[in-house]
């Protein structure tokens, strides 16, 4: 009886281990797609989430990417080494202090409490009226809302373009733009991205500055879509300086400044 018991107790933990080693690998898995989601917001993006932030030759030529993967935020936007960003000061040894706008902060909070992309809140509201619609509006006013409406259905691509490459659409040059035009200001500008709105099947070319725009309001997009499906998980004073650093990035975009892009 002693013997049967004892081997009894052998085969109990012999099950116990095992079942604790699987316990382990669960838990390991779990922690690391926790760490894909979380860590990457649109001012660290997680490459593995962002393939278009890979190099070229680590992705396909044309994969199709949606603007929540679009730098998702200031990623897809990386300082050239030696060139500062536009958005700091040059001062030498310059620090930026910062103050919290209550009326501002008091907004996010309510719209916090149940988070949306509808325009009725204050929050949203703002940030439309004095951000999105500015840093949005182009020369090309009908395409600039076609663009604004892929920005906010998620729907929008912006592939990189060989300069060899010949104008792949079905709409007319003039309207689409061409290596060395952009379609959204209508200037002469050298063309390495093209945009195309949902399903559609033709490709607008863009310059680097309308690319810096377009993707400063994917960016905002980004971070609040995070919010509002729970993945941010900091407290709601970092979300809320999150979100005006993001601002900031729109309305610097709008007024022209945009890092050089060496891919």
């Amino acid at each position: 009886m002693v013997n049967e018991a004892n081997v009894k107790q052998a085969g109990a933990e012999k099950q116990l281990k095992e079942a604790q080693g699987k316990i382990d690998v669960l838990q390991a898995e779990v922690t690391a797609l926790k760490t894909l989601v979380l860590t990457s917001t649109p001012s660290s993006p997680n490459r593995q989430l962002h393939p278009q932030l890979q190099s070229p030759g680590t992705r396909g030529a044309h994969k199709h990417i949606g603007h929540i993967r679009n730098k998702s935020a200031s990623g897809a936007f990386p300082p050239s080494p030696g060139k500062p960003d536009p958005s700091v000061s040059n001062q030498p040894g310059a620090k930026e202090d910062r103050e919290m706008d209550s009326i501002l902060y008091a907004e996010f909070l309510m719209w916090k409490e149940k988070p949306s992309l509808d325009r009725s809140s204050a929050f949203v509201s703002r940030i439309y009226r004095e951000d999105i619609c500015p840093c949005l509006s182009f020369t090309r006013s009908e395409l600039s809302q076609l663009v604004q409406s892929a920005v906010e259905n998620n729907s929008l691509t912006i592939e990189p373009v060989a300069m060899s490459a010949l104008p792949m659409v079905k709409a007319s040059a003039v309207e689409c733009g061409g290596p060395k035009k952009c379609a959204l200001s209508g200037m002469s500008r050298l063309c390495r991205h093209r945009i195309k709105l949902g399903d559609k099947g033709s490709y607008y070319y863009i310059s680097p500055s309308s690319r810096a725009r377009i993707t400063a309001v994917c960016n905002f997009f980004t971070y609040i879509r995070y919010i509002q499906q729970g993945l941010v998980r900091h407290d709601a004073e970092q979300m809320f300086w999150e979100v005006m650093r993001l601002r900031r990035e729109m309305t610097v975009a709008k007024l022209g400044f945009y890092p050089t892009d060496q891919g």
